[in-house]
Parts: C-alpha cells; sequence; structure tokens
C-alpha cells in the first residue's frame, strides 16, 4: 500500500473532506487523487464509500454557500479575488460569465467539471440574484455528480490504481520527473502570461485624465466592454458609454470615429479585455485609442459621472449611438471629505 494510501487509511474522512473543502475554496489543492485513491480504498473494503460521498457534498456545499454569499453582497471584487490565484486570472471571470451566460442555472452543475471555473460560479450565481433554494439544488446536483463520479472511478479501477501506486513509491525518479514536468507548466504558463501582458502594455488613460478631458469638452468615444452578465448585475456604466460586446466591435469597428478619442474599458484584472479591443482597433487603423486604467471600478471610485445601462438599448439605438457623439457628461462631482 502507498504512503498517500495508509494515510487516508489512517485518517479518512476528515483528510477527504479537508482536501475537497480547499480546492473548492480556490487554494491549489488537486482533490481528483485523493477522490479516485478513496474509491479505490472502498473497492478494497478499507474505506467507507457513502461516507466519504456525504463528507464531499457537504465540503463543496460549505464552500460554495460561502462563495454565494459573499458574491451576493460584494459581487465583482469576489470574482477578482478569486482569480487572482487562478493560473489565468485575466480570463478567469470572462470565461466564467460566458459559462453562466450560455448555460444559466446548469451552468452551476457543468462548472463542476471545468478546472478554474468552479470556484468562480458559486459567487457569480449570488451576483445573478438565483435564489439560495434554487443554487442549493443544482449546487448539490452538481457536486453529488463530481464527487460521486471519481468515487466511483476510482472504485472501478482500483487494481489499475493499486498498480500505479505501488509503481510510484517504488520509482521515486519517476515522481521527480512529474514534479518537474509540473514547473515546467506552471513556467510555461508564466511565460505565456508575460508576453500577453507585453503584448498589451499600450499606455492606459487614467479616469483623471479622462476626467479632464470631459471638463475640458473634449468628447471621446467610450466603449464598455463587459459582459453582459456583468451588465444585467450591475447596470451603472460610465455616463456616455457605448456598450458592444466582442463579436459587435468586430463586425462593426467602422463605424467608430477615427477623429475622436476612444476610450474602452472593462472590469477584469490588468484590464486585458480592455486591451485586447484597443489593440484591435489600433491594427485596424484607429490610432487615438487606449484602455482605462482601472476600468470602470476606478472610475466609480473616483466619484465621476454614472449612468444606467439599459437592457433593451441594445438592440434598439446602437446603430444611432454609433452615429452619434455620447451624451455628454456632468461635471464631475466632489470628492468625499
Amino acid at each position: 500500500m502507498s504512503n498517500a494510501s495508509q494515510f487516508l487509511v489512517t485518517h479518512g474522512l476528515p483528510i477527504i473532506f479537508c482536501v475537497v473543502f480547499l480546492e473548492q475554496m480556490g487554494l491549489p489543492v488537486p482533490a481528483l487523487p485523493w477522490l479516485l485513491a478513496a474509491g479505490a480504498l472502498a473497492a478494497a473494503g478499507k474505506f467507507h464509500w457513502l461516507l466519504g460521498l456525504e463528507a464531499t457534498v457537504f465540503a463543496c456545499l460549505v464552500a460554495d454557500f460561502f462563495w454565494f454569499y459573499l458574491g451576493r453582497f460584494r459581487g465583482a471584487q469576489v470574482l477578482g479575488l478569486l482569480c487572482r490565484i487562478s493560473m489565468e486570472p485575466d480570463t478567469c471571470v470572462r470565461r466564467s460569465l460566458n459559462l453562466f451566460t450560455r448555460y444559466g442555472w446548469r451552468g452551476i452543475v457543468v462548472s463542476k467539471f471545468v478546472p478554474g471555473i468552479s470556484t468562480v460560479t458559486p459567487p457569480m450565481a449570488g451576483m445573478s440574484a438565483v435564489s439560495p433554494a434554487r443554487f442549493l439544488l443544482f449546487d448539490t446536483l452538481g457536486s453529488f455528480l463530481y464527487c460521486g463520479a471519481f468515487l466511483l472511478l476510482g472504485y472501478l479501477f482500483s487494481n489499475q490504481i493499486a498498480r500505479i501506486a505501488a509503481l510510484a513509491d517504488r520509482m521515486g525518479s519517476v515522481l521527480g520527473f512529474i514534479v518537474a514536468l509540473l514547473i515546467l507548466y506552471v513556467a510555461w504558463k508564466f511565460w505565456q502570461r508575460r508576453r500577453l501582458l507585453r503584448e498589451l502594455s499600450m499606455a492606459r488613460i487614467s479616469v483623471d485624465e479622462l476626467g479632464r478631458m470631459f471638463d475640458g469638452g473634449d468628447n471621446p468615444f467610450i466603449l464598455d466592454m463587459r459582459s453582459k452578465t456583468e451588465l444585467e448585475s450591475d447596470p451603472s456604466i460610465i455616463r456616455g458609454a457605448i456598450y458592444l460586446s466582442k463579436d459587435e466591435l468586430e463586425a462593426r469597428y467602422h463605424e467608430f470615429p477615427k477623429d475622436r478619442d476612444i476610450v474602452v474599458y472593462c472590469s477584469c484584472p490588468n484590464e486585458v479585455t480592455a486591451a485586447k479591443a484597443a489593440l484591435m482597433l489600433r491594427r485596424k487603423g484607429f490610432k487615438r485609442v487606449r484602455p482605462l486604467l482601472g476600468g470602470i471600478d476606478a472610475w466609480r471610485k473616483g466619484n465621476l459621472p454614472m449612468g444606467i445601462w439599459e437592457k433593451a438599448s441594445l438592440s434598439a439605438t446602437t446603430t444611432v449611438l454609433l452615429s452619434q457623439p455620447p451624451a455628454s457628461t456632468e461635471p464631475r462631482a466632489p470628492a468625499p471629505p
């Protein structure tokens, strides 16, 4: 019996509960190997599979409800916090929102099987005004399927898992090779992210600069590049901004004015979505385009003019808005004492 298996047999349910709980809380603790090992031990009669299933599902629910209620009261700030511990923090929110937008409540179930997304979905469900009872129903279903599936796989392939564990114990060099591969993978992902940030390292415009443009009578063309789900949960926009999705931006960029400054903003870490949109527009010949440093959160903290996005206006008036200057903005309100 391998050391890990012996450890699981000795300490049992508390270990499997803690591992699953920490994974669902967003920490880089892989629960999959432990679930497979628990299933294999259950096949050998050394682990109670039903109590293990109950413990793992309960661990998921405790962690998920913690993030669900934080998402309900703290919203996008919680998503940003979770994505800072993701392997791909700059795309974590966007991928999660796309999944939730596509599948709706079913995304709560699907997300359990998508690495990097399962921890982000509960706060997003809280932001989307999903009722606690409805969330409990589908989160329980997703947790049951996720934990039960891997416990069952471990049970069915217990012989193969036992052989792999025994071989790994006898061949320390193999484990060292696996660790080396993991280190190389993390280094490669880090290099990818640094390359992306270098590519998008164009000059940003600060909220103070944009505010001074309004105060001086300039008329910048402002694009909101957040997801539709974010807008529906938080319809506040920069006064005069126009919302466009990524697909609409690529299809309608030729309608944008080239004789005005274009400011693009989002709410993701490092303004990556806005920077990508600005980079695309620059490649299409727009020279006066910059992302907004800090996005809408920085604008809001600066106590600067805000407007309200109207859902119906997306299809009805976007064509008109693209051919006209944005609505005039009121002077900046004084900062609170």
